[in-house]
């Protein structure tokens, strides 16, 4: 009877569980494996007794790592330990960088060590470019969510793979841009506008009384209009508390059933930059995306980020139509003068520019024709194979 092979998994926060969980659904589907490692609700859904809480490891920003040093300290040790006692075929990291790199390193060391992949790649095109060649240095593989990734890592050595991103697979795939308007013009109410102020705390204090007087502006052209906020529990009350004052009909729902249902009912959205931008492109709902740093962070990140757009669509597209030989600096901004996706930045997030973006995107069909045309574009360059990553990991096991 041959060997049930034992794969080593390691998420350190909630994206890296659910990408954990369907890496373990599509293994289990090809070939019987064991598994083992730290995870949450959803890998645990799927078998996997986790090592240790996966909140332990859900440490954010520099500060954050400092004060629960010694903790995570500890927790690495003893990860390391139980990879060597185990001695599975295979360690697999997600995500979690800070964490995930400290405990690849170390296996790398070890004379008789397992494969080692880490899933979901550090953003090197945005910035910190020099991670791609230390990752190269005691990875075995890389696994990507975005199609362009790949050369940044290939080039030092790396093996790495385009596998497909979950926001291609778990949303529903949206028609064509003409077809898409004439669809869903009947079930989409043409006075609810979706906003969208973000998932942090200071996200939500800086961009929710600029989002406020946006839609004051917007309902002088359209008196019916209707507001609903999709937020989530961490910053549930700030956002009620904020909305209180607002001269106009909010409705604020949690989970994400609701936002989904929010994002096919609305006609646009105000979106914070973030992950959602992928998410209502998904859904084929219009959106201007609105972001707003302060001084400090505003400095660090022009010190730092290269990236000329926010907005994952933007980026997907301009790799897509400019070519193998695009590269991403902010000067690259020029060759794409007019974005799918409205951005509005730093002095530009003002209610005076938000408010007759969104109007015309409202009432202008040309406009939301063309934006709802990239975004199922930007989607369809999302999708890989079926079971990509969960080949290339049964392929490393000798």
């Amino acid at each position: 009877m041959s060997r049930i092979p034992l794969i080593f998994l390691v998420a350190g926060e909630a994206s890296g569980d659910r990408l954990g969980a369907d890496l373990m659904v599509s293994l289990n589907r090809i070939q019987d494996v064991r598994f083992a490692g730290i995870g949450g609700e959803a890998m645990a859904a799927q078998g996997l007794q986790s090592l240790f809480p996966m909140q332990d490891l859900s440490v954010i920003g520099v500060w954050g790592i400092l004060r629960n040093f010694f903790h995570l300290w500890g927790r690495l040790g003893f990860t390391v330990k139980t990879i060597k006692t185990l001695k599975p075929d295979v360690v697999i990291t997600i995500d979690a960088p800070e964490f995930s790199f400290r405990v690849m390193k170390r296996l790398h060391k070890l004379a008789q060590r397992p494969r080692l992949i880490h899933y979901v790649a550090p953003t090197v095109w945005a910035w910190r470019p020099g991670r791609a060649y230390m990752i190269s240095q005691f990875l075995d593989q890389l696994l990507c969510l975005y199609p362009f990734e790949p050369p940044y890592f290939e080039k030092h050595g790396l093996k790495t793979t385009f596998v497909g991103h979950p926001v291609a697979a778990s949303l529903p795939v949206i028609a064509s841009g003409a077809e898409q308007s004439r669809k869903t013009i009947n079930k989409r109410d043409p006075n609810l506008l979706c906003v969208l102020p973000g998932s942090r705390r200071s996200e939500v204090e800086t961009l929710l009384p600029i989002f406020k007087q946006t839609v004051e502006f917007l309902k002088k052209d359209i008196p019916e209009l209707k507001v609903v906020i999709p937020t989530v529990p961490s910053v549930e009350l700030l956002v009620r508390q904020a909305v209180r004052d607002w001269s106009i009909d909010v409705e604020i729902v949690l989970g994400e059933k609701a936002r989904d249902t929010a994002f096919q009912k609305a006609s646009a959205a105000l979106a914070a930059s973030g992950t959602v931008a992928l998410q209502l492109s998904a859904a084929g709902l219009p959106f201007i995306i609105a972001y707003k740093l302060n001084k400090i962070n505003e400095w660090i990140a022009k010190a730092l980020i290269k990236t000329p757009w926010a907005c994952m669509v933007n980026i997907l597209l301009a790799f897509q139509k400019l070519g193998p030989n695009f590269v991403l600096t902010r000067q690259a901004k020029h060759l794409v003068p007019r974005p799918w996706i409205p951005e509005f930045i730093q002095e530009e997030c003002t209610p005076e520019r938000l408010a007759p973006a969104l109007l015309t995107l409202l009432k202008d069909e040309s406009v939301r024709t063309r934006q709802v045309a990239g975004m199922k574009e930007a989607i369809s360059l999302l999708r890989a194979p079926p079971d990509t990553a969960a080949k290339i990991v049964l392929g490393k096991i000798a």
